[in-house]
């Protein structure tokens, strides 16, 4: 291996790790943010930590985005979490990452368009697994509250996404 592509893996191997420290850390740091909502509704949470995945998305690929987001979360369940924490952080993790790749790829929409649909799946994905968990359909009554959280989290978090990718982008190629 020459010494180009050995600076190119390292290169990877440190923004990968810069990234996924970052979407771990703000993970963090959301759980001590209190959402001022009248009725405390499980799963709603501002999404910093989708910020890093969104800038990835759109700075390193698609791949790269979901290696970011998946490693995250398994390493916030096992540090902060459970079993059950991991596996609706990941359906709702895996379900964001799929719709906001396809419509990427698509080129039909804005970064805060993609990141807003990021945020309505990523609570719908949560909902899915908890209604199969719990084995109830009345999770559902859930979605309307949750497609509005998801709507206003993606969009702060996608306003925030362009800034960051206007800012530093370049940082990443």
């Amino acid at each position: 291996m020459d010494v180009s592509m050995k600076n190119s893996v390292a290169r990877r191997v440190a923004t990968y790790g810069m990234l996924i420290a970052l979407a771990f850390i703000f993970s963090f740091v959301e759980t001590l943010i209190p959402i001022p909502i009248p009725v405390p509704i499980p799963g709603i949470k501002l999404g910093l930590a989708n910020i890093v995945v969104l800038v990835a998305l759109f700075s390193l690929g698609i791949k790269e985005a979901f290696v970011i987001s998946c490693v995250r979360i398994i390493l916030l369940g096992f540090t902060f979490g459970n079993m059950f924490s991991i596996l609706y952080s990941l359906a709702g993790g895996i379900l964001s990452w799929i719709i906001m790749s396809i419509m990427k790829k698509t080129k039909a929409f804005s970064i805060v368009g993609v990141s807003i649909a990021g945020g309505i799946t990523h609570n719908t994905g949560q909902i899915i697994v908890a209604a199969i968990v719990f084995e109830t359909a009345g999770m559902v009554t859930y979605i309307p509250v949750l497609l509005v959280a998801g709507t206003i989290t993606g969009l702060l978090t996608g306003m925030l996404g362009v800034s960051l990718l206007k800012i530093h982008g370049k940082l990443f190629r």
